[in-house]
């Protein structure tokens, strides 16, 4: 039995945005998400743009997973029904009710090109979602009123359903800052953030475990430290009466769910659950279910939920795995590794291991296991892995030696944004001629090992590994060797439908020719 159509939906949402990148949201939003969740609110968060350090953090604020939403990869009836079957995974106390808490990127109206496509204010009008402005308030007083003015009138179809007064240096100036405020402008101030003698949020990292998944003891107090300075300086029951006030939106009728059913979040999946089954791998639902490994741990930890989810609900078994943590050097590990139907390796900061990884077995192990057919898929920090060899500050360390490059860390990006580009070459995940969609972040460029191979990727957008074999000033990205795919480029699994049913269709050909 169906649930009956619902045509539109009261969900309680926010989104936190700033005049520029730098201007408060972060703390804003992982303040606000902690504080809330203290008062028995379930906060399901969501991230504009691609971004899993920002991502992970709200996560861990919130106690659920964070869902990325993007309007360069989805269109805005598939970022609605992303949002809406996120919503949908989530479940309040009896009683209880769900608030969307969307972090923005960069300024309201930052984009692609001069129209400001992808920004934050397009993705908030495609949820009817209301905007919490944080305003960066560091010696300006009236100047701030025009400054509003311009964000309320600049363009047309946003709400803005408050404003909050960030960097103020005093009670007198946050006083004049309010007179100011509500003297030019109708909207109303909800709070005040008064200037911090230190900043609550590291670099890079930012106090995460390095795994991305586990908190800290550090990144819990950080945390709660947020909350606090947000419970003082903020009127939360304004700002949830703001959330609440959100204008009920239409359903996709696709997103309306079987009553009672639901898709528990993504989790850890456990190494050690496959242990039994890898021994024993004349069972049954081995060949109906293939494993597919993927590694978390201190070097690679970049992966979206969704693409997690997408591999499962394609019909894979997940297994969590380590290269450089204490689980790789158990006596299980390489029966494990061996058992596996295929890889999924994904981006993270494998030069802060880089010794540990360069003396891993596994690497070894790997190489074999993509010589004898293993599906892998691989991103940035897991296409480095499969280098020869990563260049750091002179020194340089073996890798798993796949492909025939080097990879050399550079003190300023290498590639930073969006990647767009067509599929060129076969491969068991993407057909060729499929125009591919990702985004780069990559500190490393190619030093080819003789003539650069053909680019699986042909890029309209983005670096890449760099001009390979293609004509002048054309970039590529992406290797194929056997059935392995390596690219700088990382996916988000939505936006590219056949990506996780090929892969699983892969994992399933694999362990079906170990069979036989």
């Amino acid at each position: 039995m169906h649930a009956p159509v619902i045509s539109s939906m009261h969900a309680p949402r926010l989104c936190v945005s700033a005049l520029s990148g730098g201007g408060g949201k972060t703390l804003l939003s992982l303040g606000l998400a902690r504080a809330l969740c203290g008062r028995g609110m379930t906060i399901k968060p969501f991230k504009k743009g691609p971004d899993y350090i920002d991502a992970a953090w709200l996560g861990l604020a919130a106690g659920h997973a964070a869902t990325n939403l993007d309007p360069f990869f989805l269109s805005p009836e598939n970022v609605q029904r992303l949002f809406f079957s996120s919503l949908e995974y989530v479940r309040a106390p009896a009683g209880g009710e769900v608030l969307a808490l969307l972090e923005g990127n960069r300024g309201l109206f930052d984009g692609l090109d001069v129209e400001g496509s992808c920004s934050t204010a397009e993705l908030a009008r495609t949820l009817s979602c209301p905007v919490l402005l944080s305003l960066n308030c560091t010696k300006m007083t009236r100047t701030a009123a025009a400054l509003v003015q311009g964000m309320l009138n600049f363009e047309p179809g946003l709400q803005f359903c408050g404003l909050v007064l960030n960097q103020t240096g005093s009670v007198r100036h946050e006083t004049i800052l309010r007179r100011i405020l509500e003297t030019y402008t109708d909207v109303p101030v909800l709070g005040a953030l008064p200037r911090l003698s230190e900043n609550p949020l590291p670099e890079r990292h930012m106090g995460i475990a390095s795994s991305g998944h586990t908190l800290s003891e550090d990144a819990q107090r950080r945390l709660d430290s947020m909350a606090d300075h947000i419970r003082q300086h903020l009127d939360l029951d304004a700002v949830l009466a703001a959330a609440r006030a959100a204008p009920d939106i239409p359903v996709p009728e696709t997103m309306v769910m079987p009553a009672g059913e639901t898709r528990p979040e993504a989790g850890p999946h456990v190494l050690q659950t496959m242990v039994h089954d890898a021994q024993n791998p004349a069972g049954q639902g081995s060949a109906l279910r293939p494993r597919i490994g993927y590694v978390r741990d201190a070097a690679l930890w970049f992966y979206y939920e969704d693409n997690l989810q997408a591999l499962e609900d394609a019909g894979a078994e997940l297994i969590c795995l380590s290269l450089v943590g204490h689980e790789d050097r158990t006596a299980d590990a390489a029966i494990i590794w061996d058992n596996l139907d295929g890889l999924y390796l994904g981006g993270g900061f494998p030069e802060d291991c880089l010794p540990a990884l360069s003396r891993s077995s596994r690497l070894a192990q790997l190489a074999c296991l993509a010589a004898g057919g293993l599906p892998v898929y691989a991103e940035c920090g897991g296409f480095m892995l499969l280098s020869r060899a990563i260049e750091r500050d002179g020194n340089t360390w073996p890798m798993g030696g796949i492909f025939p490059v080097t990879t050399r860390f550079c003190s300023r990006p290498q590639g930073l944004g969006y990647v767009s580009g067509t599929v060129m070459a076969e491969n068991p995940f993407f057909p060729t001629g499929l125009t591919l969609r990702g985004h780069e972040f990559h500190y490393s460029r190619c030093h080819w090992h003789g003539v650069p191979p053909q680019a699986a990727v042909h890029l309209e957008r983005g670096q890449g590994m760099g001009p390979m074999d293609l004509t002048a000033g054309l970039m590529g990205d992406g290797l194929v060797r056997w059935r392995v795919w390596a690219a700088y480029t990382h996916i988000f699994a939505p936006a590219v439908p056949c990506w996780a049913p090929n892969f699983v269709a892969a994992a399933r050909r694999f362990h079906q020719e170990r069979q036989q």
